[in-house]
């Protein structure tokens, strides 16, 4: 059992399957948490009884890709809880299905945006705060696709390859400040959208939304001291 009682959580994308998982998890683990979606009602609705609480900020409107916006978002967040101990980039998005010469400029602006720029804007933003605590872990969102590119995705094999860029990068940086980083390469997730994609596939060997969170409270953890600049593969059986 993880206790992250006293320490503040921050989480992108948490109106999302997995960002969902990964709220649960902290919030059982005892955690403070700041939830950060860009849709102004959605996090209340799911999370109405955080809404008021005292432990919890719902971070509503948030363009994880707007720099301004989430500044606001990390400032409110020390104003009211005083510290940043870990930041998770679940925000994220998925488009393929063409070969790369049919694929719209739109696509890769779309991708690189929520993918990678996501976690480039909301890193920059709690780091300072981690530098002056001295402590500190990140952990982000890649994918199995960040490994190899494949027919019909290259854009998006693209874009989680530079999450996994990012980590590397920033965990090289920030290592000797006590500030871990790392990131968790799902393979496919069991969601409904994606059982909907894909009826015809074996489901039970898919990665639970659950069990990506256990292994994110793990990286988050006092455990997981030694680990730095991992693209840790959680594939489930797939």
């Amino acid at each position: 059992m993880f206790d992250f009682a006293n320490r503040v959580v921050l989480i992108t994308g948490a109106a999302g399957n997995l960002g969902q998982a990964v709220v649960d998890a902290f919030r059982l683990a005892r955690a403070r948490l700041t939830l950060v979606d860009r849709s102004p009602d959605r996090l209340p609705q799911m999370f109405p009884d955080m809404a008021d609480s005292l432990e919890y900020f719902l971070a509503h409107s948030v363009d994880v890709t707007d720099a301004g916006a989430v500044e606001a978002a990390v400032a409110e967040t020390l104003k009211r809880f005083g510290r940043i101990d870990v930041l998770v980039n679940t925000a994220g998005g998925y488009r393929a299905g063409t070969p790369l010469h049919e694929t719209l400029p739109e696509t890769w602006d779309f991708l690189f945006n929520l993918n990678a720029k996501s976690v480039f804007v909301v890193s920059r933003a709690c780091i300072p705060q981690m530098l002056r605590q001295g402590s500190g872990k990140i952990i982000s969102v890649a994918a199995r696709a960040a490994l190899v590119g494949e027919a019909q995705a290259s854009v998006y094999s693209a874009s989680k390859a530079a999450v996994v860029r990012l980590t590397e990068s920033m965990a090289a940086e920030l290592k000797s400040a006590g500030i871990n980083v790392n990131c968790i390469l799902p393979g496919i997730i069991d969601t409904p959208a994606n059982r909907q994609a894909m009826p015809k596939a074996n489901h039970t060997s898919w990665v639970a939304p659950q069990t990506l969170a256990e292994v994110v409270l793990f990286l988050a953890s006092g455990r997981a001291c030694a680990i730095n600049g991992a693209a840790l593969p959680v594939y489930g059986n797939s």
